[in-house]
C-alpha cells in the first residue's frame, strides 16, 4: 500500500499527535510552526542572545542553538535566562550531534533537544562491511543503552525531542544494511523512535532532511507510510538541508518543503539559507501562508488510485516530438505575448545575445527553448535553436511557419485536423477525460499538451490529471503551465517553485510554461524556470552548490567563503560542490557532492573528493585556490 497522506485530491492536514515545546505546541490542529537556528558561537552568550532576539522578532516560533559539547550545553542556561529577563519566551531547542553528555545536560535546560541518529550513539566512518543479524541486534542493544538515559531525562523534565535523520549522515550500520536510501533514513529514525516508545515517551518530532529535494520528499512520504502502518502519528519537521543562498536557496527550500505541505504533511518548517538566520523566517512564513485557506479549493475530479510510486523517482513515459518528451530534459517556454515587438533586446532576456561583429547568436545556459508570442508577428530573424509558439487563429494564416507551431484549444483542434509536425493543445486540468478525448489524443502523435490550472490546489489537480493520462496509457508529452497574478517577486518565486517543483519531483512534466502578467522582467521568469529545473535535478544548467546555513560550530566566515567559491567555480556546469561549515555537517551531509570544502578547525579547511579527504588543515586564506587545484587534478576543471 502506497498511502502517505490523507487524500490525493483534497487538501487535508495529516493530523499528528500534539507535542508541546514549552508553551507553543505543534501538530494536531495547531498552525504550521516556523523556526531558525543561530549562527553565533554558543559560548558567546551576548551575541547568541542578540541573534536569538532577532530571530524571535521576525516571528519565529522556536529558536535552535547548537550544543556540540557539554560546555555549550551548560551555556544554554545563561542564554535562556538572559532571553527570559528581556521578555522573550520563545522556546529554545538544543542541537546535538555526537555528544550524549551534552544532550543530557541540555535536556534539563531547554524545551527541546534535537539528535541525529546517524551520529548520536552510532558510528559514521564510511566503512563497508557486513552485519550478521546477531551483530545488528547487538548494535541496537548498545544504542538502546546509550540513548535511554536521554529519553528518561526528557520524560522527567517534559522536554520534547526531535529525532532528525540527515541523508548524508547515516551510520555505517544503516548504510551497510539499507544503503544510502530513503528507506535507510526512515529505519534510522524508527529504531530510535521505538526506544522512546519502549519507555512510554511520546513527546517526539521527526525529520528526514536532505540537500536533494527528491530524496527528502520520498523519505518523508515513506516515513508517514510506515507510521500509518504502525499506528504512529508523530508531527513532522520539514527542511531541505544545505539549500544555499539567495534565489537558489529559496527555490530549493520551497520545492522540497512545499511538495510535502501540498499533501498536508508537515507541522513545523525551517528554511536553511546560507544567510543570517533572521532572513529565513519571512520566507518560511510566506511558504506556510499558502495553506491558510487551502482547504477551500475547488473540487478536484477524483482519482482513487495512486498511479505514481511516491517513494521512487521515475520519469513519466512519453514519446518524443522534436526536442520534447522521452529522454529529453524538460524544455522552457518563455512568454513574450505581452510585447508588441520581438527584438534582440528582448531575446537577450531569454538567453540569446546577438553578436553584431560576427553576425551570430550566442546562447547562455539559461537560453529558453521556445518563446510564446500569442497573436504577435515576428519582425526579426531568430536563432535556429529557438522555436516559436503562436496562437492558432494567427498561425493558420501566416506565410512563414518555419520553426513556428500553433497553440490550440480543444474546440479549435476538433474543427481543424492537422498533419503538422507538432501542435500545442492547451487543456485545463479540471476537464474530464471522456472516451472520445482519450481516443483523439492517444491517436495523434503531433499533439504536445499544455496543461493549465486555475485551482488554488493546482499542483495536485495537475498531478491528478497526468495520473489519468498514465492510467489511460496516453504518452503525449505534457508541458505544465500556470498563469500567476502576483507582483511580489519573492512570493511568485515561492509559489511557482512549489507548484512546478512538486510535479517534477514525481517525474511529471516535459516542460515548464510559467506566466505572470504582473512581473515585468522576462529574465526573472526565465531564470526562475531554470532554477526550478536545477533544484529538482531534472535539468542541470550550472554548478550545483550545496551550502550549509552555518551555526555556532562554524569557525570561518561561511557566507563570504561561499561567495568566493561560487565566483571561482560557477562556470563548472553540472559539478556539485559542497561548502560545509564544520566536520559535523561535512563528509556525511554533503552526500552526493563531487567536491567538498569542509571546516575542520579555527580558519582551517579540509578538501574532499566525494567522501574521501584529500587535504587536511589548509589555512582558509589559501583554501579556494587549493579547491581549484584539486578540481584540476581530477580533470573536472575547465577555463571560464
Amino acid at each position: 500500500m502506497n498511502q502517505y497522506c490523507k487524500s490525493l485530491n483534497k487538501y487535508q492536514r495529516f493530523k499528528s499527535r500534539e507535542v508541546y515545546i514549552g508553551d507553543i505546541p505543534l501538530g494536531y490542529n495547531h498552525p504550521i510552526r516556523t523556526q531558525s537556528m543561530t549562527t553565533t558561537n554558543t559560548m558567546d552568550i551576548k551575541s547568541t542572545v542578540e541573534q536569538s532576539m532577532r530571530i524571535a522578532n521576525e516571528g519565529s516560533d522556536y529558536v535552535r542553538i547548537t550544543a556540540p559539547s557539554v560546555k555549550e550545553a551548560k551555556a544554554l542556561q545563561e542564554i535562556k535566562k538572559c532571553l527570559r529577563q528581556k521578555g522573550y519566551k520563545t522556546p529554545l531547542i538544543a542541537d546535538i550531534h555526537f555528544t550524549p553528555k551534552a544532550a543530557l545536560e541540555a535536556a534539563q535546560i531547554v524545551e527541546k533537544v534535537r539528535i541525529n541518529p546517524g551520529n548520536y550513539a552510532d558510528n559514521k566512518k564510511f566503512k563497508v562491511f557486513e552485519f550478521t543479524d546477531d551483530e545488528y541486534e547487538n548494535e541496537l542493544q548498545r544504542i538502546y543503552d546509550r540513548f535511554s538515559p536521554l529519553v528518561k531525562i526528557c520524560k522527567e523534565n517534559g522536554t520534547a525531542m526531535r529525532i532528525g535523520t540527515n541523508h548524508g549522515s547515516l551510520s555505517d550500520r544503516i548504510m551497510n544494511r539499507y544503503g544510502d536510501t530513503p528507506l535507510g533514513m526512515v529505519e534510522s529514525a524508527l529504531e530510535f523512535l521505538r526506544i522512546c516508545e519502549n519507555h512510554n515517551y511520546y513527546n517526539i518530532v521527526l525529520s528526514m532532511k536532505s540537500s536533494n529535494p527528491i530524496i527528502m520528499v520520498q523519505a518523508y512520504r515513506l516515513l508517514v507510510n510506515k507510521m500509518m502502518k504502525e499506528n504512529m502519528f508523530y508531527p513532522l519537521h520539514l527542511g531541505v538541508t544545505e539549500a544555499g543562498e539567495g534565489m537558489e536557496g529559496r527555490i530549493k527550500s520551497s520545492v522540497g518543503i512545499g511538495s510535502l505541505l501540498e499533501d498536508g504533511l508537515g507541522d513545523t518548517i525551517r528554511v536553511s539559507l546560507t544567510e543570517d538566520p533572521e532572513f529565513e523566517i519571512p520566507i518560511a512564513k510566506k511558504i506556510v501562508s499558502r495553506y491558510d485557506e487551502r482547504h477551500n479549493h475547488k473540487k478536484i475530479n477524483n482519482l482513487n488510485d495512486n498511479i505514481i510510486n511516491p517513494f521512487t523517482y521515475s520519469k513519466r513515459e512519453t514519446f518524443q516530438r522534436l526536442n520534447i518528451g522521452k529522454d529529453n530534459v524538460p524544455i522552457v517556454i518563455t512568454d513574450l505575448s505581452q510585447f508588441d515587438k520581438i527584438d534582440s533586446n528582448l531575446l537577450e532576456l531569454c538567453g540569446y545575445s546577438y553578436l553584431n561583429k560576427i553576425d551570430k547568436w550566442s546562447l547562455s545556459d539559461f537560453a529558453s527553448d521556445y518563446i510564446y508570442i500569442g497573436k504577435n508577428d515576428l519582425n526579426i530573424e531568430l536563432p535556429l535553436q529557438l522555436k516559436v509558439i503562436k496562437d492558432f487563429e494567427i498561425w493558420k494564416d501566416s506565410k512563414n511557419k518555419k520553426n513556428i507551431y500553433p497553440k490550440m484549444n480543444f474546440q479549435q483542434y476538433l474543427k481543424n485536423s492537422s498533419s503538422d509536425s507538432m501542435i500545442f493543445l492547451e487543456i485545463n486540468s479540471n476537464e474530464k477525460l471522456t472516451p472520445d478525448t482519450i481516443r483523439l489524443i492517444k491517436n495523434d502523435e503531433s499533439i504536445v499538451l499544455i496543461l493549465t490550472t486555475n485551482n488554488s490546489h493546482g499542483m495536485v489537480e495537475q498531478r491528478n490529471f497526468i495520473s489519468k493520462l498514465i492510467k489511460n496509457k496516453i504518452t503525449n508529452p505534457v508541458i505544465v503551465s500556470r498563469n500567476y497574478d502576483n507582483s511580489d517577486l519573492e512570493n511568485f518565486q515561492i509559489d511557482a517553485s512549489i507548484d512546478f517543483g512538486g510535479l517534477l519531483i514525481d517525474g511529471l512534466g516535459d516542460g515548464l510554461f510559467i506566466r505572470n502578467s504582473k512581473v515585468d522582467s522576462v529574465k526573472d521568469i526565465n531564470d526562475l524556470s531554470f532554477e526550478i529545473l536545477q533544484s529538482t535535478r531534472t535539468r542541470i544548467t550550472k554548478t550545483d552548490f550545496i551550502s550549509c546555513p552555518s551555526c555556532g560550530r562554524t569557525q570561518f566566515d561561511l557566507m563570504t567563503t561561499t561567495a568566493m567559491v561560487r565566483e571561482k567555480t560557477s562556470h563548472l556546469k553540472g559539478l556539485k560542490i559542497a561548502i560545509m561549515g564544520c566536520i559535523v555537517n561535512g563528509p556525511g551531509e554533503m552526500a552526493d557532492a563531487d567536491y567538498g570544502y569542509v571546516g575542520t578547525g579555527l580558519e582551517k579547511i579540509s578538501l574532499y573528493k566525494g567522501h574521501d579527504v584529500i587535504k587536511r588543515g589548509i589555512p582558509s586564506k589559501d583554501s579556494v585556490e587549493e579547491l581549484i587545484n584539486l578540481i584540476k587534478k581530477y580533470g573536472d576543471w575547465v577555463e571560464p
